[in-house]
């Protein structure tokens, strides 16, 4: 099986994400959460760590932390080892109880770890019986999805504000955060870190609900690893070091910039951008949407920006449009593969 590249930072901080073997339940009962946290709290003063937020699910686990030590491998491997040995121990089973390794994503400092606690927090609404599974988020992130009902939002804010197994209800007011988390690091980021900071939070929250949006706009995630600007991204990719069994090492060692997806293209149309970056429909432009996004690694917005200030929806139908055209057209089908070749050589 592929392996999840690691990115290990001194000071660095994460987005982790950990789930169940075959997606078996992590958490059956209020004493598996109360186990959990507590080792949690151990791990802190045990390696050093800052932890910003928490969202635990049934059968997966979300946390933002910080490693001053730069140990997230350590610290993930004795927290995930000492809950499996206690959960079998509890539950009288055996076997493995998390599946693959833990996904650790690095987070740019500043907005973007505000931005991830969002996600985070909000990982409790993301579910079938909210309608917010994964081919409506799916279709939330390409724009085309059909705004909620007010019946679905009130479902969903109650559901946000009642989940008692996250950090939300801290950071929102809704009751006194735990001491062991570093909620200032957060809260300064929307307010001085006292009630009004913690109602600013949850407005920031809420209305992302209200809006019908379950996923932070701002995410911009890199290779699935980095979390954050173009630069800092770029930056963090010279650390890495991919091996034979490193997941997206093609991706990691290649990622084509907007003006050489241009160029590309510009040499197959013999006309230069100008030319047809503002005509709708035009199969030049669309290409060089959809190489940005598919070689280029960027968001939605990111693209929209790049190619005169488009509105990201209209990024993600115009790309969608192409991709659906390709199906019926064999010559079209031609040129993204050449495309394609150009822009991974």
């Amino acid at each position: 099986m592929a392996r999840h590249a690691r990115v290990r930072v001194a000071g660095g901080m994460y987005h982790v994400c950990a789930r169940g073997d075959n997606r078996g339940l992590l958490f059956c009962h209020e004493g598996d959460v109360k186990q959990f946290l507590g080792l949690l709290e151990e791990a802190k003063d045990r390696y050093r760590l800052r932890l910003y937020a928490y969202c635990l699910m049934p059968n997966h686990y979300h946390l933002l932390v910080g490693t001053p030590a730069g140990n997230i491998s350590q610290c993930m491997k004795w927290l995930n080892g000492s809950y499996g040995i206690w959960f079998n121990k509890r539950h009288d089973r055996t076997g493995h109880v998390f599946g693959e390794r833990f996904k650790a994503i690095l987070i740019e400092d500043g907005g973007w770890l505000l931005e991830a606690s969002v996600y985070v927090h909000m990982n409790c609404v993301a579910t079938e019986d909210l309608g917010l599974g994964k081919t409506e988020r799916a279709a939330q992130r390409s724009g085309v999805s059909r705004p909620p009902t007010p019946e679905a939002i009130e479902l969903r804010l109650k559901r946000l504000r009642e989940f008692r197994h996250s950090s939300y209800r801290g950071y929102a007011g809704y009751e006194k955060v735990l001491e062991w988390l570093a909620s200032d690091v957060l809260l300064r980021r929307v307010g001085k870190a006292d009630e009004d900071a913690s109602s600013r939070y949850r407005a920031m929250v809420e209305d992302r609900i209200r809006q019908g949006v379950n996923e932070p706009a701002g995410l911009n995630l890199k290779w699935g690893l980095v979390l954050g600007g173009e630069r800092f991204a770029r930056k963090v990719r010279k650390q890495l070091k991919i091996g034979r069994e490193t997941r997206g090492k093609r991706e990691l060692k290649r990622w084509i910039g907007f003006e050489e997806v241009v160029r590309v293209v510009e040499r197959f149309k013999h006309v230069a951008w100008d030319a047809f970056r503002d005509k709708r429909g035009d199969t030049g432009r669309d290409l060089v949407l959809w190489a940005c996004r598919k070689y280029g690694g960027m968001s939605l917005r990111e693209v929209g920006a790049k190619t005169g200030g488009m509105d990201y929806s209209a990024v993600a139908v115009a790309v969608l449009r192409l991709e659906r055209r390709a199906l019926k057209d064999r010559t079209l089908r031609k040129t993204m593969a050449y495309v394609a070749d150009e822009c991974q050589k």
